[in-house]
Order: C-alpha cells, then structure tokens, then sequence
C-alpha cells in the first residue's frame, strides 16, 4: 500500500513542499469517515481533516475541515462569490484529483487545487489528513497544512 500510486504522489508532494511531517501512516482498515479515522487513530473526531471535493461553478474547490462538523454551503459559496457550490460526484473528485472518495489527500493533485482550510482544526496541535487512499493518514500542524496547500484559512460551518 505504501508503494501504491497516490500514496507515492502524496509523499512526493510532500517532500517537495518541505513539509515536516512523520511520514504516511498505512492502517490496518480503509477509514471512510472521520468517526472511523479518529477510532484507529485514538485520536478526537475533530482532529481529522476531513478532504471534501465541492463542484463551484464548474471549478474543483478541496475544504478541508474538521471532522467535528459538516461544511455550510450557503456560507462557502457567498464567501467565495459562487453561484452553485454542490458536492462533487466520484467521477469529478477522481478528473481533479486523481483520488477517489475516501482517500483524497490534500495534496499529490495532477495541478492545484483551490483550497480551503477550516479554523476549527487550528486547535488541535496535530491534525490528521488523508494520503491518497483510504487506508492511509499523515499527521500535521494546522500551519504545515495551510501553507502546502497554498490553503485559505476559513471559517467553513
């Protein structure tokens, strides 16, 4: 799973940023949702950085928010100056991505991603993000995050 392709892409994402992180933690199951994350990880729901492709106006837009609570899209879109901000089919999420559902990283995209990072996750001196499939995790500060990313810090629920 290590060697798998979005694992790799992710890492190397990773490391060419200059991200500080441990490293890409592989889990014993795939973990659909941040309840599930948080449980193999032993660690609060609200540490997980949920990765959330949304369809804006045609447009990829990558929320990364916490686990803890679900993302406003009325708010987001007026925030944004979008018409239509609406969750991303499988197919779309895969075409901007090259990950599926699941297991979207916030980094190790074909080109870059508009992306938004919710404060809520500021609290938590380790976060926990996706790494490109579903079974693996990469631990992360909030600063680390926002700045590999290229993320817009925001108040998202």
């Amino acid at each position: 799973m290590k060697d798998h392709p979005n694992v790799v892409a992710v890492r190397e994402a990773l490391r060419e940023a200059g991200a500080e992180v441990a490293g890409i933690v592989i889990l014993d199951e795939a973990v659909h949702t941040a309840a599930a994350a948080a449980a193999a990880l032993d660690v609060a729901v609200g540490q997980i950085a949920n990765s959330l492709i949304f369809d804006a106006d045609g447009e990829p837009l990558l929320v990364l928010t916490s686990g803890a609570h679900r993302v406003d899209t009325a708010k987001v879109a007026a925030s944004l100056g979008v018409t239509r901000l609406r969750r991303a089919t499988p197919e779309f999420v895969r075409e901007h991505t090259g990950q599926a559902i699941g297991g979207v990283a916030p980094v190790g995209h074909p080109k870059p991603v508009r992306t938004l990072v919710d404060v809520a996750l500021e609290s938590f001196p380790v976060i926990w993000a996706a790494g490109g499939v579903p079974r693996s995790v990469f631990p992360i500060t909030y600063p680390e995050l926002v700045r590999v990313t290229a993320g817009s810090p925001a108040e998202v629920a």
